[in-house]
């Protein structure tokens, strides 16, 4: 699973997210997702979710 699909994604799931100033790099940052902030079923680029330690970033992996 790609991050793309909101319904793959529930609170509580082991992440990886690119984050906003990594994203030239492409630098994962792993965490538990707290909140889904992406309305939209599906987006090409991956959901945007908060994680627990409120780091704000794209799903790129799900379960790393």
């Amino acid at each position: 699973m790609d991050g793309t699909r909101r319904a793959d994604i529930r609170p509580g799931m082991r992440v990886s997210i690119v984050l906003k100033k990594d994203q030239r790099t492409g630098a994962l940052t792993k965490g538990i997702v707290k909140d889904i902030l992406t309305g939209s079923p599906v987006h090409t680029r991956g959901i945007k979710v908060r994680l627990e330690s409120g780091e704000v970033g794209r799903v790129k992996k799900i379960g790393e």
